[in-house]
């Protein structure tokens, strides 16, 4: 029933449009992007939708999102790969063997080569592997390789081997010039030979109704059956020869695959006619076919000379791709007179009978609109309105920018939105003329009828009208501006008539004119049903609407319910943003225009949604350290480092989210597919990954448990060391206080002992003290002796001195009374020299000194200039004796000492204020 639907589909879309302009949904991704080698020579998909690509420098992986290459040891190129269970077969050149995943997710490569126990060079690639049953099969030119319960079999051929195919549980093997083999029981037995296949480069063996189809590089296909070998005579087989076959594929529902040397790929039904030819003029990377797989999701996976690419047939969309860039962006596309026309930015084009895309001269400019009135083709163009004709266009209306045009209700004439307002258009004996209906000349993209005298206008950017007819409908009499009534915002408001109801698409949702209050309010229904951002993409359509939302395109119809009719990653990219538009081909086939193309779409067969699926864990490092994958908990250090890789590898244009179960509600996207966390406070609590898509669907839940190590100083390891140091500390404190109280002690005893050496030191200070004292005291006396001895002296000097003077005195009297005058001067003389003899001053200078030791050296010092005599007076006048006991010391008068007191004064600096007594007193 599938097929049925999918050849009706089609029938219908490409009667007339079966060219290479024509194809399914396909995806290139180029040597750029999965940054390795040009050349693509094999590729397989996983159960986990992982695909692995045998390329010149190695071996591809991508996750549905990212390209990873993993090299082999001798770095050679592979030329085949096959993924059974958890193994990736690949072989190269003298090298074959597999990958496999360790518990960390890192993929490592496993040699089997030298299972093969032999000491010379291989000398040959592998280019192809296969599996029947529990084995594996390599395949060179020269020889099969049979890897069984971990042993290699080599069988040999007589012959060059083109290739391998498994078809009914048989393996067979096809040879250059001897034919077709099959292996059985690891021997190698003639199938067919026949000479239509010597050297024939044979592609691929395959069921075909109740025969074998072979096909060739350049010799078209053969069937076999009931041994007999007969070419076919499918109408693909011209272009397989002409383009040279490189590979082969039999989908599921009988359709079939042509990869070719020169022309990229061929799609056909199970008959051989083309469905579709995929090359480099509609967008495929590289024309030249190296290899073709069909997944299990509908994808054909090519590999290419230059680059890779995957086909989508599932849903059987079809595209019209203009990748000369000639078309520009599209705005509209219909049917009319069985040829489609195309409305894009750079004019006007239509598609001729071998699908050519064709300018229609003239129409060069904005194209705008394309509809059909009364049998007719209307353009509203740039520069005016253009009726199209024989494939030529003629202008009826010179009023420019024709948005969009309605039908007055209950008339045969149409209203046009301008560039300078509304424009009217009347039929009449086969001639269009087109009249404007006056104010508002403002610019009106949108417009809806409420009845044949009312018009809904919306402006082009800002603002909301309501318009009047008079009763002829030729002019506008009224119109009303609706303002801020109710609506957030005056710009970008569409209006629509919906169920028969005025609708408005604003920036804050869907709103409805309520004419019992003559205001704008919103409007629940659409709002609940298709959504407050969804629009409407399609106009004037029967029974149904288009709206486009976050999902993608949905169908709304009559009896209100919806179903998903593409999704976003359709036409992502592609879009003319706030042109939107879809237009109805025929009853089930509609357009949606795009830049540089359209898009085809069958509105009646059932949309195959693919919904995110959970996400795979790939890779955790914890401190950059890869840890085990399938760890129940993840432990990790204070204040460490964790990344997440992830994918989901089935899924489609989808990205990730994650949460924290402390806060499980919030979710935020992870960026480049992997997620980094550090900084995390210790304790219990897990990473939640999920899939979504910009539909905001989402997958099951991945759950990550991780337990953060508290710091070292809250382990067990820091309470370890707490109770070390606090037994630590408490012994030190013990050794301490211990040590302190015999030091303590220590210094109780020293302190003692310096007690009592102060006390006795005391003792013998005070001691000492009564010694000096006593021996002061001594001195004191003996210097009391001495003083009263000197004084003594002193008093004696004078005595003796005033007894001489009385004697001479005397003798001086009674001169005249000695016989010899002679005597008595020899007496008075003898007397002189005894009052004035040095002896007994120097006596009596000893003796000073011996009382006052530093006194004459005091004096010297200060005062040089002092005579001897004038030193005897100051120690006269020191020991405190008056001028009349000095005068007789002196052996001078009285008068002499007071005047030698004067000078003596005047040589010590002495003001006749000054006491000279006490002057001397002040030396000690």
């Amino acid at each position: 029933m599938r097929l049925r639907i999918y050849v009706l589909f089609i029938a219908l879309v490409t009667s007339h449009l079966v060219h290479a302009q024509y194809t399914p949904f396909f995806e290139n991704f180029s040597f750029s992007q999965y940054n390795a080698g040009n050349q693509n020579w094999g590729v397989s998909k996983a159960e986990n939708g992982k695909v692995y690509v045998a390329n010149n420098n190695g071996l591809l992986v991508y996750n549905g999102l990212n390209w990873e290459l993993n090299t082999l040891p001798n770095k050679t190129t592979i030329r085949s790969v096959l993924v059974v269970k958890d193994k990736i077969y690949t072989g190269s050149y003298e090298e074959f063997g597999y990958w496999k995943y360790d518990e960390k997710g890192t993929l490592i490569y496993h040699s089997l080569s030298h299972l093969l126990n032999q000491n010379k060079s291989l000398n040959e690639e592998f280019w192809q592997i296969i599996q029947h049953e529990n084995k594996i099969i390599f395949r060179s030119f020269l020889n099969v390789y049979v890897f069984e319960n971990n042993t290699i079999t080599k069988i040999k051929s007589s012959n060059t081997i083109i290739s391998c195919s498994v078809v009914n549980n048989t393996v067979y093997v096809n040879t250059l010039t001897n034919g077709i083999f099959t292996l059985e029981d690891k021997t190698l037995k003639p199938f067919l030979n026949s000479k239509e296949l010597v050297d024939t480069k044979i592609i691929s063996i395959a069921n075909y109704k109740d025969s074998l189809l072979i096909t060739t590089a350049l010799k078209g296909s053969y069937t076999y059956q009931n041994n007999s070998l007969q070419p076919t005579t499918l109408p693909i087989n011209d272009l397989i020869k002409k383009h040279q076959l490189n590979s082969f594929l039999k989908l599921k529902n009988g359709n079939m695959v042509f990869g070719t040397i020169k022309n990229g790929v061929y799609v056909t039904d199970n008959l051989g006619h083309v469905l579709f030819n995929i090359n480099k003029e509609n967008g495929l990377v590289n024309n030249t076919v190296l290899n073709l797989i069909a997944d299990s999701d509908a994808n054909i996976w090519v590999c290419l000379d230059n680059g890779l690419s995957k086909i989508n047939l599932k849903n059987n969309i079809t595209y019209y791709n203009d990748v000369s860039g000639k078309l520009g962006a599209v705005y509209d596309v219909i049917k009319y007179n069985n040829t489609i026309y195309i409305g894009s930015n750079t004019g006007l084009y239509y598609l001729n009978n071998d699908q050519q895309l064709i300018f229609i001269e003239g129409s060069q400019g904005q194209v705008w609109d394309l509809k059909i009135i009364d049998n007719q083709l209307f353009c509203g163009h740039n520069n005016g309105t253009y009726l199209v004709e024989n494939k030529t266009i003629k202008l009826i209306s010179n009023f420019t920018g024709g948005w969009t045009i309605k039908k007055i209700p209950e008339n045969n004439s149409y209203v046009q939105g301008t560039y300078g307002g509304l424009v009217k258009f009347n039929k009449t004996q086969d001639r269009w003329s087109a009249t404007h209906l006056g104010q508002p000349t403002i610019p009106i993209k949108y417009l809806e009828f409420e009845d044949k005298n009312t018009i809904w206008a919306a402006h082009a950017y800002k603002g909301l009208i309501k318009a009047r007819l008079n009763n002829t409908l030729d002019s506008i009499v009224d119109y009303k501006q609706y303002t801020n009534k109710t609506i957030a915002s005056d710009y970008n408001i569409k209006v629509y008539k919906i169920k028969n109801n005025i609708c408005f698409k604003t920036n804050d949702g869907w709103k409805t004119y309520e004419p019992l209050v003559d205001s704008i309010v919103t409007y629940k229904f659409l709002n609940e049903k298709i959504g407050p951002q969804s629009d409407v993409v399609s106009e004037d359509l029967t029974n149904s609407l288009f709206f486009k939302n976050q999902k993608g395109i949905i169908q709304f119809k009559a009896n209100n319910n919806d179903k998903l009719v593409l999704t976003r990653d359709y036409y992502d990219d592609r879009l003319i943003v706030g042109y939107e538009n879809i237009s109805q081909i025929n009853d089930s086939i509609y357009a949606l225009n795009l830049n540089n193309g359209f898009l085809l779409l069958n509105a009646n067969q059932n949309f195959t949604i693919n919904k995110p699926i959970k996400p795979l864990i790939e890779k955790i490092q914890v401190n950059d350290i890869r840890v085990k994958i399938d760890t129940s908990v993840i432990e990790l250090p204070n204040n460490g480092k964790i990344s997440i890789s992830i994918a989901s590898p089935n899924s489609n244009n989808h990205f990730f989210e994650y949460s924290l179960s402390t806060n499980a509600t919030k979710w935020d996207k992870v960026d480049n597919e992997n997620l980094v966390l550090s900084n995390i406070k210790n304790g219990d609590f897990s990473i939640l990954f999920r899939t979504s898509n910009k539909a905001g669907e989402t997958s099951p839940i991945k759950t990550i448990n991780l337990h953060v190590l508290p710091p070292w100083y809250k382990s067990n390891t820091g309470f370890i060391i707490y109770t070390l140091a606090l037994v630590l500390v408490l012994g030190i404190i013990y050794l301490l206080h211990k040590r302190k109280m015999k030091k303590e002690q220590k210094l109780l005893e020293i302190e003692f002992k310096k007690e009592q050496q102060q006390i006795l030191k005391e003792k013998n200070i005070e001691n000492d003290r009564k010694i000096i004292k006593l021996k002061n005291e001594s001195l004191q006396n003996e210097i009391k002796l001495k003083s009263k001895q000197l004084a003594n002296t002193a008093i004696a000097l004078v005595k003796k001195n005033e007894a001489l003077l009385e004697i001479k005195k005397e003798l001086q009297i009674n001169e005249g009374q000695f016989q010899n005058k002679q005597v008595s001067k020899r007496l008075q003389k003898k007397i002189d020299h005894t009052i004035g003899h040095k002896d007994e001053w120097e006596i009596f200078e000893y003796n000073f000194n011996q009382v006052h030791e530093k006194f004459f050296n005091q004096l010297k010092t200060k005062h040089p200039k002092l005579s001897h005599k004038d030193l005897k007076l100051c120690a006269y006048i020191k020991m405190n004796l008056v001028t009349k006991e000095i005068a007789p010391l002196m052996n001078i008068s009285t008068r002499g000492i007071e005047t030698h007191r004067y000078r003596l004064k005047r040589k010590l600096n002495l003001t006749s204020e000054d006491s000279l007594t006490d002057y001397l007193n002040s030396f000690i």
